[in-house]
């Protein structure tokens, strides 16, 4: 269970620098674009780890509330990219290729284990690498246009790539699932809507606004427990119903303890909106 982080560890994130992505945060939300549009923004090696180090780090980051996922260029990621990684990993031996997968489900741990909701704002081209970050996060806004694709299969290799096995049938069920990890075909924004894959589906043109928007009402809620709700939901998948039940007496114990609590009942006496602090 989430638990109070030590102050000797909190990082501030507002004005954080990246190499291989934008990072922009207004008022608690940060906004991270994906940002080679001229390839429809593929990952490399340098850009896997610095997401996966900076999923990380969020964990400590006390001006971070809310995180919005997007690729510019009308796209959201199109995966690995050909040239740089999956040309090199042809001519790797056993430890490299291990060594990589094991970051690249890293990634993915990382985005599940930072305490920030993550909205993930997909238009265009999903696919891959990039789909599976687009199933690692919380929400998934969605444009007509947007093509997600687990296209592992079409590069000769097995559909279980970075918890693919795992998180697609908990969404969309397993026989969809099936069908797009071994068929490798694109899964239309309306199936994903129809699916539970996409929470919503909307014009391109409102589609980062509506993310940003989102997660601004996120982030002004009370984000300790919005923390607390996302390490529940990971973690209730393994647990019995009588562990579930006690699990959440615990978590909701904890934030019955929490300034935030208190802020509510006190703004629900006084017929006011709460002003959340996320302590």
């Amino acid at each position: 269970m989430q638990s109070p982080v030590n102050s000797r560890n909190q990082r501030l994130f507002s004005d954080h620098q990246t190499a291989h992505f934008k990072w922009e945060v207004d008022h608690g939300v940060a906004t991270l674009t994906l940002d080679r549009p001229d390839r429809k923004n593929p990952l490399t090696f340098e850009s896997y780890a610095e997401l996966r180090d900076l999923f990380r780090a969020l964990q400590y980051a006390t001006d971070i509330k809310a995180i919005v996922l997007t690729g510019s260029g009308g796209n959201f990621c199109s995966g690995g990219d050909v040239h740089e990684i999956i040309g090199p990993l042809v001519q790797m031996a056993m430890p490299e290729l291990l060594e990589f997968t094991r970051m690249t489900g890293d990634l993915v741990l990382a985005m599940r284990r930072c305490p920030q909701p993550i909205i993930a704002a997909v238009d265009g081209i999903c696919a891959g690498a990039g789909a599976m970050m687009a199933l690692a996060s919380d929400l998934r806004f969605g444009t007509p246009a947007a093509r997600t694709a687990f296209l592992f299969v079409r590069v000769g290799l097995a559909g279980c790539d970075m918890a693919a096995c795992t998180l697609l049938p908990r969404m969309i069920g397993q026989g969809r699932a099936a069908d797009l990890l071994f068929s490798g075909r694109a899964m239309t924004a309306d199936e994903g809507l129809a699916w539970g894959f996409f929470n919503r589906v909307v014009d391109v043109a409102r589609l980062l606004a509506e993310a940003q928007a989102y997660a601004r009402e996120l982030a002004d809620g009370p984000s300790f427990a919005h923390g607390m709700t996302k390490t529940m939901l990971s973690q209730e998948w393994s647990m019995t119903i009588e562990q579930a039940l006690e699990a959440e007496a615990q978590a909701q114990a904890i934030c019955m303890q929490t300034n935030d609590f208190e802020r509510a009942y006190k703004a629900f006496a006084a017929r006011q909106k709460p002003d959340f602090k996320g302590n």
